[in-house]
């Protein structure tokens, strides 16, 4: 057992009262909401009722994820350089989506990202392909937070073994289905405020916690950690973990378009622009959220290079392969060290932080889609829009129920995997398959059904088939079939190829249909996205 576990079982009693706490206060705060959600426009969006400012907090809440906490940590921790490539990827992102999607999106759409695919298009296979790509990206998603929790608490508790982990992962499952059928979008809307506030209140708390341990020099700080790495200098540079052959730069290259130009295509970032009442309060969100989220990323090198120089990359290396415990171990470190009710205390509440980070995300994650599912699959494919709003809520919570199984299968199997190389993965995804069919909608004219569906179709499939065939699944010692090498394609992000696969799919398809654009549908596209006229 090594010192974390031993160190958690000391004191679990305050670690199990502090997880209690906080999950009691969220399940009350989704309570509470349930009870304010009335129809459909309350149970997908809120009822529109939320600020900029507070939808920018939602945002942050949604974004800053386990893969943000934990796996970016670990990430710097064990890479130097090349682990912080993440956290400038992440925030990039948002540059993409507050200049091209967030006011357009927000003015043509009602409930979800294909009310905007399929404006202008054939209603049934254009919602059909945005259902299902939403669906695939929101449990790419979730694997990553569900993979986090189950490293998190397993350890957190003093407790080893595939066993504890599988029964982590199942009540965080069991807890997400519980937010979104009971509180909507209102309910979880409010626990990732709650989460935010949290998780920047113990993040900035570790940050300066580790610079006072450096007299707040930070060359002090990075000079320790490439001490203590045992790569020297090499840790401060580009190409520890991308650059020692042609393929790392690739990859390197793969992880950044997927990471750019993801955020802009995730239906759980997409559905938080329809809470807010204006098509300026959503851009005020994004400049809150772009604000929030850049100081939490800045605050990730403290976190890592704080864990490298304090813990040391073999502890954390002994404690979980991937790194996902670098942020924990770091807090019992700054709190007095194993054994000590400082660190018992820190590790409890840094612990107890990360957690309500995964439950909040995961609640985001699974209202996408089973909103997707209820309003695009079932309301418009299924039934031909013959549906009650009350039913189409109903089906939306059992779908909760079915996406989170879903999820909580596929995680008990990828606990090896760094979070924040598996939300890449759904980056990747969602760059491939949402992107390109969103921007061609919403700025080219002769754009079509058979080209937006071939976009989503193209994109998703190329962005899974090559995940599935990549070293993230076999022929890696951290893959997910370690013992089994089934792999062809060299690159562990597909970014690079499924992206312009996607695009290029929406332009063949487009160009050689013999389908043509409705001008007139466009032009009421455009008016709408530029101006908000008609918006819901």
């Amino acid at each position: 057992m090594n010192l974390l576990a031993t160190s958690a079982t000391d004191h679990r009693g305050l670690t199990m009262t502090l997880f209690g706490v906080f999950v009691l206060a969220t399940l009350g705060i989704t309570v509470w909401a349930g009870r304010q959600t009335k129809d459909a426009a309350d149970f997908y969006a809120g009822g529109r009722g939320f600020s900029g400012f507070q939808n920018g907090l939602a945002i942050s809440g949604d974004y800053m994820s386990a893969a943000s906490f934990l796996g970016i940590a670990g990430a710097i921790a064990l890479f130097g350089y090349d682990g912080f490539l993440y956290s400038i990827g992440f925030l990039v992102a948002w540059l993409v989506a507050l200049l091209l999607v967030a006011e357009p999106l927000r003015n043509s759409g009602r409930y979800t990202m294909a009310d905007v695919l399929a404006f202008r298009m054939r209603q049934r296979p254009v919602r059909t392909a945005a259902g299902i790509s939403t669906i695939v990206v929101s449990i790419f998603y979730l694997l990553a937070q569900m993979v986090g929790a189950g490293s998190l608490v397993a350890l957190l508790l003093g407790v080893s073994g595939d066993g504890a982990k599988r029964w982590t992962i199942v009540a965080v499952g069991a807890l997400m289905v519980l937010y979104v059928a009971i509180g909507g979008m209102k309910g979880t809307t409010w626990v990732q405020i709650v989460k935010a506030v949290l998780l920047i209140a113990g993040t900035a708390l570790m940050t300066v916690l580790v610079l006072a341990k450096y007299n707040f020099n930070i060359s002090s700080l990075l000079g320790a950690a490439a001490d203590a790495s045992g790569k020297a200098n090499a840790f401060l540079e580009p190409g520890l973990k991308y650059g020692a052959t042609g393929t790392s730069k690739l990859d390197f290259i793969s992880l950044g378009l997927a990471l750019v130009l993801g955020t802009a295509g995730l239906p759980h970032i997409l559905v938080r622009f329809y809470t807010v009442p204006t098509a300026k309060a959503a851009r005020k969100s994004v400049l809150w959220a772009i604000g929030i989220i850049g100081g939490f990323y800045l605050m990730t090198l403290a976190l890592g290079f704080g864990a490298a120089a304090l813990v040391g990359p073999k502890t954390i290396k002994a404690s979980n392969a991937a790194g996902n415990t670098a942020a924990p171990l770091l807090a019992e470190n700054l709190g007095g060290g194993a054994g000590t009710t400082g660190g018992a205390v820190l590790l409890a509440v840094i612990s107890a932080v990360a957690f309500a980070t995964i439950l909040a995300v995961v609640a985001g994650l699974t209202l996408a889609s089973s909103a997707s599912f209820a309003h695009d699959l079932y309301a418009n494919v299924i039934r031909r829009g013959k549906v009650s709003e009350r039913e189409e809520v109903h089906v939306a919570k059992w779908a909760a129920a079915g996406i989170g199984a879903v999820a909580i299968v596929l995680s008990l199997f990828a606990d090896k995997l760094n979070t924040a190389a598996l939300v890449a993965l759904a980056f990747a995804v969602a760059a491939s398959a949402n992107l390109p069919t969103l921007l061609y909608s919403l700025f080219w004219k002769r754009f079509n059904t058979v080209g937006a569906v071939s976009s989503v179709y193209a994109g998703l499939i190329s962005s899974v088939v090559l995940v599935f065939f990549s070293p993230v699944v076999s022929g890696g010692k951290n893959s997910l079939f370690a013992h089994s090498d089934f792999h062809w394609f060299p690159l562990e992000n597909p970014g690079l190829v499924s992206i312009p696969v996607g695009f290029l799919a929406g332009w063949i398809g487009t160009v050689l249909s013999r389908e043509q654009a409705d001008p007139a549908k466009y032009a009421e596209l455009e008016v709408r996205s530029l101006t908000g006229l008609g918006a819901h």
